[in-house]
């Protein structure tokens, strides 16, 4: 349903490598660029950051909260490793989410602007 998304940050020089970084662990790579934009994803631009300039930091009263399907249970870690590793901070360490469906496994992170995002997959059970 959804064809693609985007948020905004307020220094795209500095977002730009941290979301090289983080949804490289999805899959996902820098497809397009203009000079207030930047486009990612596997095949098409999916995922699009977009400069605010004066935006003011977000925090969790803001309430947007965008979820990202990761391949496996691994791909979850190292999105969470990645995103720490790249400035971001810990929302939500990687595992299992009950409360979502007995089968959710997820990592939440919030970037350099507060944005939070999600890396979210669903292992088979044993």
């Amino acid at each position: 349903m959804i064809d693609h998304m985007s948020i905004c940050v307020r220094d795209l020089d500095r977002a730009t490598p941290f979301y090289e970084a983080v949804l490289e662990t999805l899959g996902y790579s820098k497809l397009r660029t203009s000079p207030n934009s930047v486009g990612f994803g596997k095949t098409y631009p999916e995922f699009w950051i977009n400069l605010r300039a004066g935006m003011r930091p977000l925090d969790s009263d803001n309430g947007a909260h965008v979820a990202v399907r990761a391949p496996t249970t691994a791909a979850v870690d190292a999105f969470h490793a990645a995103a720490l590793a790249a400035g971001g901070h810990s929302d939500g360490a990687p595992g299992q989410r009950p409360q979502y469906s007995p089968a959710y496994y997820a990592a939440f992170i919030r970037d350099p602007d507060g944005n939070r995002i999600e890396a979210v997959t669903f292992p088979k059970q044993d």
